[in-house]
């Protein structure tokens, strides 16, 4: 098993069609991978409809067809960010009421053909819902004994820790698992990369926060940038161009030479080895990036490789 890295089905039933979803898919089964991540908005902006479920749907055929397979993965998935109104995103957001999450768990099992989910996600903040109520409904399912854990995207950290303190007075399940977009280079301060929501991005006092509370896992989004370490065509965006990332560059391209690997292995072995270790959720669109990822997250930096990483500014 290598439950260090994940496999994003974002895509899947959209970008990806059935065929080369399931390919992946069994691919990333016989590699060991354990973790799929998807969630109940996956791809409403790819879809003409304007709604999603499709990445759901089409895991769902594929644990239909492989008896045996479920008891050998884990499905993370996500509520929250699936409009209401076609077009209308994020405005028209489903939120996190206790209505939403029971409809949202029971439209995602059954897409899913399960009857369980191992991590489920609050895909954003709402900002219309008390907190006190979205813990509370997300509580129940853990007691019901459908949703193993309990996770938050995108949430700042100020209320991670309030919907923790919220579930302890309750004597209720809390948030285990952080997912935020984390990748080695930085942006500059105060803008926002690629997909990242407004508080979407691992900080110093993200990192600092889960430095003192390892009850709570990492997974990080977007990892590789969408290719932008290793495809000339995607540029890195303007948030990026500053000094450090050409400090960060070189030292990715030294210990990639040094390693006799690449910049996309090296930052994944960056991220599962740190300090907190995040379990990297990757997308790919071939077989042939699965194995790259799962190359990256076997490889092993010395302690001194990942001191001139970490200490590159």
């Amino acid at each position: 098993m290598n439950p260090q890295l994940a496999l994003g089905a974002m895509l899947f039933g959209t970008a990806q069609d059935k065929r080369r979803s399931f390919e992946i898919l069994d691919r990333f089964v016989d590699a060991g991978g354990v973790w799929i991540d998807t969630a109940n908005c996956y791809a409403f902006w790819a879809d003409p409809t304007g709604f999603g479920g499709q990445s759901e749907t089409v895991l769902g055929r594929w644990l239909a067809r492989r008896p045996g397979v479920r008891d050998r993965v884990r499905i993370s998935t996500k509520v929250g960010c699936e409009p209401t109104e076609a077009g209308r995103f994020p405005e028209t957001a489903e939120g996190l009421s206790a209505g939403v999450i029971k409809r949202g768990i029971e439209g995602s099992l059954r897409r899913l053909g399960t009857d369980h989910i191992e991590l489920y996600w609050a895909h954003k903040p709402d900002a219309a819902t008390p907190l006190e109520e979205t813990v509370a409904a997300f509580d129940e399912l853990v007691s019901a004994g459908t949703v193993g854990r309990l996770g938050c995207s995108n949430y700042p950290v100020w209320q991670i820790e309030r919907a923790r303190q919220i579930a302890r007075a309750r004597g209720g399940a809390g948030f285990t698992a952080v997912q935020q977009h984390h990748t080695y280079l930085q942006p500059r301060p105060a803008t926002r990369p690629l997909v990242s929501h407004r508080f979407g991005m691992v900080t110093d006092e993200v990192i600092h926060y889960l430095e003192h509370h390892p009850d709570i896992a990492l997974w990080a989004y977007t990892p590789l940038l969408s290719g932008r370490y290793t495809r000339p065509d995607r540029p890195l965006p303007e948030e990026y161009d500053h000094r450090g990332t050409a400090r960060r560059l070189a030292t990715l391209d030294e210990i990639a030479a040094e390693t006799g690997t690449n910049r996309n292995r090296v930052v994944l072995a960056w991220l599962t080895g740190g300090n907190p270790a995040a379990t990297p959720i990757v997308g790919v669109s071939t077989v042939e990036q699965l194995d790259e990822a799962f190359a990256g997250v076997s490889l092993e930096l010395s302690a001194e490789q990942r001191e001139r990483l970490d200490s590159a500014v």
